[in-house]
């Protein structure tokens, strides 16, 4: 007998354990004993690391083929024509990737939020936050300290002769202001097309004056009035200003992100109303992911291109090279300190996991990030990355890779503090512990209020030249060199927004783990008992309010510690019965 219950014990560990979720139901089916003959083999060596990292090196081609070829076609000084149509493939390849963006976005936060409760979105929005400022105002203080220590700016690099006086009125103020209004927009659908920024313009009472010098100004010319010519000029420079707020064409994401946080939140909290709504966005999220593996397969044709046309673009690229040599040395070094050392340490710090091998999972996307230069059209990419690759909690990179494409410019940050620190040696000054400050804050201020687009950090530039009364026009020359240091410094913007998922996640790991535990409790209320009884009823507790617990769980708004109650007794109650 004995020896019949150990055979018997063999048999069951060889048919593995039983099917816990059919056993629910009454439908378990015997296990499979034997493996289908026609399955597929499962690949391994060099197969298996060329199947796994294909994506990766069709995009790593498709950058270098484009570098080689800008290199290699600048001798024959080809017309602008034959620039554009070379030019041609990666606009077409960014139009796409943008074209996706705005969908992604929304059906990304709307269905991340909903999948969460009202106090689970504003925890991992304050920790998110508060990681994307800590690392802009590092990246800020990272970029002082290299630009004083390696003292890039050279004043011979232009003439004293190209100095001007004359400096553009750009404020922090409107900056900060613009942000809010951008935040919360009037119409959302205007905020699909458009941004609010502030403009100045003459005073309406001195249009009318500003029109009669102007006439007057054409018939000194004609009657050889030079000295009446010079006067009316200078008059017209004095012309008070007064701010505006206007509309310009671009995407206003950072309101649409924020309509859809609040939207998204709301809509979680109705419960199984509002279901049918998550399922539809987290559906477009689905068919968005499909389309982006297809279009990355148009990867090798559009990175090169994009590249080779930038290189054939730039005019006298030795000579810019050699000016600004130390400028990009500057910028570059910060990079690699950060992406190699500071976010490597943050990770192990907070994950406790190899970080390399994390590191080693972004480089498609970052790759992407560093031939588009732009966080937002490497964003498709960078969610298929962590979802898939990196088996990162959809929930959270739903919910903080939008937000960080938007608000998180790490690189951008440490850009703007060495550009503003450059340009002001260039001109000789010197910078006080005063102006050293401000450049540090409002760097950080500036680059958490940038766009996700190409060189958008030469805009804010003027708003940190301008607290420090530095020379705006000498911005230009950054011009011929931000092509190529503005895709050095996305590749940080989006390693960025990858890190502070995966440092949120693991902050939010017992919130999660919570949440899972309270859907998976409360649908097992209503399977059965071990008694066999259907609903499982406590104490004091008629079918109506058992009825109404089941169509409670399919809410997202769930009090954690009411379904840890009902659950244990419920445990105790069965087990009394037993």
């Amino acid at each position: 007998m004995e020896k019949t219950e150990k055979f018997s014990d063999y048999l069951f560990a060889k048919m593995g354990p039983p099917n816990v979720t059919a056993a629910m139901h009454g439908t378990e089916l015997p296990p499979k004993t034997t493996e289908r003959s026609d399955a597929p083999l499962e690949l391994t060596g060099y197969r298996k690391w060329l199947s796994d990292n294909l994506m990766l090196l069709v995009t790593l081609s498709g950058v270098l083929l484009g570098v080689l070829l800008g290199l290699s076609l600048r001798p024959l000084q080809l017309h602008g024509d034959s620039i554009m149509l070379i030019s041609y493939p990666g606009e077409l390849f960014m139009r796409v990737l943008k074209l996706m963006i705005l969908p992604l976005v929304i059906s990304s936060l709307i269905a991340g939020s909903a999948s969460l409760n009202a106090k689970m979105n504003g925890k991992i929005a304050l920790r998110t936050l508060i990681y994307f400022a800590s690392t802009s105002l590092f990246n800020a203080a990272l970029g002082i300290a290299l630009v004083l220590l390696i003292h890039p700016g050279n004043p011979d690099l232009h003439n004293a002769d190209d100095r001007a006086t004359d400096r553009k009125a750009v404020k922090l103020l409107d900056s900060l202001l613009d942000l809010g209004r951008n935040v919360f927009p009037d119409n959302l659908f205007q905020a699909s097309i458009q941004q609010a920024h502030t403009v100045y313009l003459p005073k309406p009472s001195m249009l009318r004056s500003l029109n009669e010098t102007l006439n007057d100004t054409a018939v000194a010319l004609l009657n050889g009035g030079v000295e009446a010519q010079r006067q009316r000029l200078e008059e017209i420079e004095e012309v008070v200003l007064v701010r505006d707020v206007q509309y310009r064409s671009g995407t206003n994401t950072l309101g649409i992100v924020f309509f859809c946080l609040v939207f998204g939140t709301f809509l979680g909290t109705i419960g199984q109303k509002g279901q049918v709504v998550v399922d539809f966005f987290a559906a477009v999220f689905e068919v968005i992911m499909k389309m982006v593996t297809c279009v990355m397969w148009m990867t090798p044709l559009g990175i090169s291109s994009v590249i080779a046309g930038k290189i054939l673009s730039v005019d006298n690229l030795s000579l810019v090279m050699a000016q600004l040599i130390w400028f990009i040395i500057t910028v570059a070094i910060g990079v690699v300190i950060y992406q190699f050392i500071v976010m490597q340490a943050i990770y192990f710090v907070f994950v406790r996991r190899n970080p390399f091998k994390f590191y080693k999972g972004l480089i498609e996307p970052m790759l992407t990030a560093f031939a588009t230069a732009s966080t937002a059209a490497a964003l498709p990419i960078t969610f298929r990355c962590m979802n898939e690759k990196l088996r990162m909690d959809p929930r959270i990179t739903r919910f903080v890779l939008p937000i960080g494409c938007n608000i998180n410019m790490d690189g951008t940050a440490l850009f703007i503090s060495v550009a503003s620190i450059f340009i002001a040696q260039m001109s000789g000054m010197v910078l006080g512990f005063g102006e050293l400050l401000t450049v540090l804050l409002t760097s950080t201020a500036a680059s958490m209020s940038s766009a996700s687009v190409p060189s958008a950090a030469l805009v804010l530039l003027l708003v940190v030249l301008s607290a420090i009364d530095a020379p705006v026009q000498d911005v230009t020359l950054l011009f011929a060199v931000d092509w190529f240091v503005d895709r050095i410094r996305t590749t940080n913007n989006m390693l960025g927004d990858c890190y502070a998922a995966a440092v949120v996640e693991e902050l939010s790991r017992k919130e999660l783990m919570a949440l899972d535990a309270a859907g998976v409790n409360y649908q097992d209320l209503t399977v059965g008992t071990p008694n066999g009884h259907h609903g499982g009823l406590l104490e004091g507790q008629t079918e109506l309010e058992a009825s109404n617990k089941s169509v409670m769980s399919d809410a997202v708004v769930v009090d954690m510690s009411a379904v840890m109650n009902n659950v244990n007794l419920q445990q105790e109650h069965s087990n009394r019965r037993v």
